[in-house]
């Protein structure tokens, strides 16, 4: 709910009037029927590409895999692949909140780094693993040197922030988990290794802190960084980003490409005046399709069982149809007016802030945050400034004299938390 708006109560006397003369039970059941052809009926009127298994399987491959030639920017320019030759060891790497995908681990690695003859505090194991296409969004090439393995270049993929595993093997080692935001993952100091960059600049990143990111820095110069959002749930949501920019997620996935990863390919925003190109080889146009087909198929994680309370949930979901005004913004089977409204800076509760993230973007506005798998993404707002979900209830019904009773507040969390 990072930029979620509960909007007073306006719009809501139906759902009340409709609690009253049915069971909560038989309107969560409705609730949920609703949703789901409305899902259908988004998924049937829209874009199907991520119906095609075999698009959606070479998207899967990009989004893991692919740097876009952006190893200009990494190796050739911030040379960070000096930077994890001599200084970043596996254990520092977790430390930054690098993932490890079991899965591409040979049956001897794993045996070495469980009974120790594997060195988990030498770079050079840093760089096997990148060599076996281990690290989760980095892709390194390796090359033998007078017998020696040699980190030549790295690039990153939207796997490193877009994609965490799973812990099944150790913590920060274990399945991919594609689209969940890697909120242990502090892209600020990772970036501040590099040697190229000035004392100030190291400063700002440094400040940024574990899973917030500013796409904006490298473009206007200010840091104001946002909480890392999810990739999951997004089917048939047109305003993918905090501000809406776009009307598709490849508007963002060409942005990010582009603009942050350093990818080879241009993007162009008039409403900013921004007209950037790097090389002189398009390495992002031809991908964006499937990119994005595997991204809209990969659904929102369901609440883990006994991770929420059912029967105060099905109260808290009358407390967000009813008082709490939720449903005004959080409408729909996608839990989001997104597609159809942006809002603006004054209804977000991260604002007032200085630099305002709103001002920074081409949109100059917010949207309403899609809620599918809330659960699983805290910190929320944009800028993570509320820790939990009871917090984000509590900065409501301040905010917006909800009045809300605190059993009212606790059922309302209990909903959220099953979303």
């Amino acid at each position: 709910m990072q930029d979620a708006r509960y909007r007073g109560r306006s719009g809501t006397q139906g759902c009340q009037e409709g609690a009253g003369r049915r069971p909560v039970s038989a309107l969560i059941l409705a609730a949920a029927t609703l949703a789901a052809v409305v899902g259908m009926l988004v998924a049937c009127g829209g874009s199907d590409d991520h119906d095609d298994a075999a698009l959606v399987a070479q998207g899967k491959q990009i989004f893991r895999f692919d740097t876009f030639g952006d190893e200009a920017k990494w190796t050739d320019t911030l040379r960070m692949h000096e930077v994890i030759s001599a200084a970043v060891d596996p254990v520092t790497a977790l430390s930054v909140g690098l993932k490890v995908d079991a899965e591409a681990l040979p049956t001897a690695v794993v045996q070495g780094i469980q009974n120790g003859t594997i060195d988990l505090h030498s770079p050079a194991t840093t760089v096997a693993l990148l060599k076996l296409d281990a690290v989760v969004g980095l892709k390194g090439t390796v090359e033998s040197v007078n017998g020696s393995d040699v980190l030549t270049h790295v690039g990153i993929t939207c796997a490193l922030c877009h994609s965490t595993v799973d812990d099944s093997f150790a913590p920060g080692i274990g399945k991919r988990l594609d689209g969940w935001p890697n909120r242990d993952l502090n892209p600020g100091a990772i970036i501040a290794l590099s040697p190229t960059l000035d004392t100030a600049t190291k400063a700002q990143l440094n400040a940024w802190g574990a899973g917030k990111y500013d796409p904006r820095f490298n473009i206007d110069g200010l840091s104001k960084p946002t909480v890392i959002p999810p990739a999951y749930g997004l089917d048939g949501v047109h305003k993918v980003t905090y501000t809406g920019d776009g009307t598709e997620l490849a508007y963002w996935n060409r942005y990010v490409a582009v603009t942050q990863m350093g990818g080879s390919g241009s993007f162009t925003e008039p409403r900013l005046g921004l007209s950037i190109t790097n090389g002189s080889v398009d390495l992002v146009t031809s991908k964006l399709p499937a990119l994005q087909a595997y991204q809209l198929s990969i659904a929102a994680p369901a609440a883990p069982t006994g991770s929420f309370d059912p029967v105060a949930a099905a109260r808290g979901q009358q407390v967000f149809a009813g008082p709490g005004g939720c449903a005004t913004c959080h409408s729909g089977g996608l839990f989001t007016d997104a597609n159809d409204t942006l809002h603006p800076p004054a209804d977000s509760m991260a604002e007032p802030e200085s630099p305002s993230y709103a001002s920074r973007s081409a949109t100059k506005l917010y949207r309403t945050s899609p809620l599918k798998g809330v659960w699983q993404h805290a910190p929320y707002f944009h800028d993570g400034s509320a820790a939990t979900l009871d917090a984000v209830v509590a900065t409501y019904n301040t905010r917006r004299s909800l009045g809300l009773s605190a059993q009212q507040s606790a059922d309302l969390v209990q909903y959220l938390k099953s979303l």
